[in-house]
């Protein structure tokens, strides 16, 4: 048996984020018991943590989806980070951590309570060309005519992005049905009105797992600033306090790196309360909070102990 937890991500009021699946201690698992683990928990992302092969790192930690496998991902490395906190992980240095995954090494920063990731590179950013931006728009039941730019924001999970119009149109847009070719993730990206309190709208947008949507997603918020804020549309939000809602930030720090950031909770410290609908991309960051709509129910979120299958 071997123990687990889960952590409610980007929010600091339980059931407002995005849930992770925890599975502590995990080298004498295998892939194919990993696998399996996670399809059972049926969240979308479920990580198991084991011994660092990099002695730079604290520990080293595998996601899996209920189907595949990932290089990356943001709410699970942040989820990770606090489970492996919460268990009486120390870490090397002072203030921060360091996660070996297969996208590498990723430097986590403890500040003020919350953990904040530093972006891994694009793996992948090349325009769409116009045949494949209007299969995405005929999925999407958009117009060509709403997409306003297209970009691979690729930095594990396979994101591609699409900049639409304005954040009314991307409110309005229903989850694909189904897989469309190659582009599995669909981050769609659309602006406030001038003088609104958030620059943009995010959803992240997914077929691959059956899903429909992701709630907060970390590693699209991360390669959406990694793409936006250098064409230099962004600008300073109203500071939210704890407890204001679930949010995650995506901050510039150079021309090369964004940090990605947001509180992760255990149930033994907080309370639900309402959530407002509402995604931002803004200031030297980006920030995306929304109403779960549709929450898919998942299984107690507790610590408890796993059955390694």
């Amino acid at each position: 048996m071997l123990p687990f937890s889960q952590v409610d991500v980007f929010t600091s009021e339980l059931a407002l984020g995005n849930l992770v699946a925890v599975v502590h201690g995990a080298d004498g698992l295998s892939t194919a018991k990993m696998a399996a683990f996670a399809r059972w928990t049926n969240l979308s992302e479920t990580t198991f943590l084991l011994r660092p092969t990099d002695p730079a790192a604290d520990y080293r930690v595998r996601i899996f989806t209920p189907v595949d496998e990932l290089p990356f991902a943001g709410h699970p490395t942040l989820g990770s980070a606090r489970a492996w906190l919460e268990q009486g992980g120390v870490p090397r240095s002072d203030g921060h951590l360091v996660q070996q995954c297969g996208a590498g090494l990723v430097r986590i920063r403890q500040a003020a309570g919350q953990l904040a990731f530093a972006a891994p590179p694009l793996v992948r950013s090349d325009r769409l060309d116009e045949t494949d931006v209007g299969l995405i728009a005929h999925a999407l039941r958009l117009n060509t005519d709403d997409v306003v730019d297209a970009q691979w924001a690729d930095n594990g999970p396979g994101w591609v992005a699409l900049l639409l119009t304005d954040a009314e149109t991307v409110l309005a847009l229903q989850p694909p049905r189904a897989a469309i070719g190659e582009f599995a993730k669909i981050g769609v990206i659309g602006p406030y009105p001038a003088g609104s309190d958030a620059a943009f709208d995010v959803r992240g947008l997914t077929s691959k797992n059956g899903f429909g949507e992701d709630p907060v997603t970390g590693s699209l918020n991360a390669a959406i600033a990694q793409w936006l804020i250098p064409l230099g549309k962004h600008r300073t939000p109203t500071p939210r306090p704890k407890g204001a809602g679930c949010s995650v930030a995506a901050a510039s720090t150079s021309s090369r790196s964004t940090t990605t950031s947001g509180w992760a909770v255990t149930p033994s410290s907080v309370s639900p309360a309402p959530c407002p609908y509402d995604h931002r991309v803004a200031g030297g960051e980006a920030r995306q909070s929304r109403r779960k709509r549709g929450w898919l129910a998942s299984r107690s979120a507790r610590s408890a102990r796993a059955d390694p299958l």
